[in-house]
């Protein structure tokens, strides 16, 4: 029997039920490399005009010390405090058949399996049917190439229809393992999408491992993300790190080892099935909704 979280209020979304939601988590810390993970549910945030449902209080998971209060002014130049936190928000998608709860916090400092089980919570109250991680890692992979994501899962099920690969890793975890281990407890299923981030330029922000991200939710879910920005400003990251490692001949090197290793490995893949997940993902994204403002 799947494991009934415990608490109090229900976390339900106010107004009409969501459609098979799907929940969308990233937290900053540990599981988040140049924050490719978290800006990428922010990116969703902005995009699909998501509103706020739940903040879960800081004074249960944050040592403050770790993760210190912030200090700035609202528009009207007051002064204002803000706490480090989870925040949970709902969007309802126009030409969907489904809607989303987005996930974004920091990873917390204690108490990890209470954090887990709110969010289960906030997810079964409101019928989610799929909860997807995202995750960003430092790795050995060229800046100038696609940036890999890994797609894994402990549901079979979802291994079979959705083509992701089932869970090997053994070791270490963060927060992501530990929500992927509480939903699965709680009977829903989860899929848990990583970006690899070059470990040479891990620092945020990491527009095109957010891209990178964006693009495989889009095809795991069937649905086509307004992008903005994020496109050309993954371009000028990429001239940026060019132009560093023009000036120093160690990293340079390095890149072209990266490449030609790289290039090697996805040699016999100069498929089709590469290039036909591109030209789907063109064709939903020419008869985009127009963006929110």
């Amino acid at each position: 029997m799947p494991e009934t979280p415990a608490g109090p209020a229900p976390f339900a979304v106010p107004g009409p039920p969501l459609r098979n939601p799907v929940v969308v988590a990233a937290f900053e810390g540990w599981n988040d490399a140049g924050e490719a993970a978290s800006q990428a549910v922010a990116h969703l945030h902005e995009v699909w005009g998501a509103e706020d449902l739940l903040e879960l209080d800081p004074e249960e998971y944050h040592d403050f010390q770790v993760n210190r209060p912030m200090v700035d002014y609202d528009e009207d130049g007051r002064r204002r405090l803000t706490w480090p936190t989870t925040k949970v928000s709902y969007a309802r998608l126009p030409d969907a058949s489904r809607d989303v709860l987005l996930v974004r916090g920091i990873e917390p400092s204690m108490r990890w399996r209470t954090y887990s089980q709110e969010l289960v919570r906030a997810a079964r109250d409101n019928g989610a049917s799929l909860v997807l991680t995202l995750g960003a890692l430092l790795a050995d992979v060229p800046h100038t190439r696609p940036l890999p994501v890994t797609s894994s899962s402990d549901d079979d099920e979802l291994v079979e229809s959705m083509g992701v690969e089932p869970s090997r890793y053994e070791g270490p975890t963060g927060i992501v393992g530990v929500v992927q281990d509480a939903v699965a407890r709680a009977g829903i299923p989860s899929v848990s999408l990583w970006a690899a981030v070059p470990h040479y330029v891990g620092q945020p922000p990491s527009p095109k491992g957010t891209l990178a991200l964006l693009h495989r939710v889009e095809e795991v879910l069937d649905i086509s993300v307004p992008l903005g920005d994020l496109p050309e400003d993954a371009r000028a990251w990429e001239r940026g790190v060019d132009e560093l490692a023009g000036e120093d001949a160690e990293i340079a090197e390095y890149v072209q080892q990266l490449e030609e290793a790289k290039d090697t490995a996805e040699l016999p893949e100069a498929s089709g099935e590469a290039i036909a997940r591109e030209f789907e993902r063109y064709l939903r994204r020419r008869d985009d909704p127009p963006r929110r403002g």
